[in-house]
């Protein structure tokens, strides 16, 4: 699966490729991260420059995908920003109290936006999450389809 195909437009702008590699990154848990970047190159140093630090936001939802909107309830999310030695900045927001895992996203992010870097990283270590992300999201709707009822019938029996 390549990152193109999971923008919203065929040729994403560079804030929207950044978009998606960091939704794909909160999404992986760090052991898939960790174990991708085993054969990826080298990440750069880095320097923090706030956190990790986990809290809690206040998650929102619509009734009906347009209703009025209500709290749903609170989430844990640990954050994490970093520097480069070149002056880069990356950010992570993830689900969870995973620090190790808000820091390797935020150094991904950091060392993905250098064009140097970016197309080895993202072969590396992106476009694998990103498959396997598509795979369990397969999975888990052929499942959910699996139950569905159909209500057509109760229509022919009169």
């Amino acid at each position: 699966m390549s990152l193109a195909a999971d923008a919203p437009n065929p040729a994403p702008t560079a804030s929207a490729a950044r978009r998606c590699w960091m939704g794909i990154l909160a999404r992986a848990s760090r052991a898939e991260i960790a174990s991708l970047l085993q054969a990826a190159p080298p990440l750069p140093a880095h320097r923090r420059l706030r956190g990790p630090e986990t809290g809690l936001v206040m998650a929102r939802g619509r009734q009906g995908g347009d209703g009025a909107p209500f709290n749903l309830g609170e989430l844990t999310v640990t954050r994490c920003s970093i520097t480069l030695d070149d002056g880069t900045v990356g950010h992570a927001y993830v689900a969870g109290r995973d620090a190790g895992q808000a820091e390797i996203a935020a150094v991904l992010d950091a060392a993905l936006q250098d064009p140097g870097r970016q197309a080895s990283l993202l072969a590396a270590v992106i476009e694998p999450l990103a498959a396997a992300q598509a795979a369990r999201a397969a999975r888990d709707a052929a499942r959910a389809a699996a139950t569905r009822v159909q209500f057509f019938t109760m229509a022919t029996m009169r």
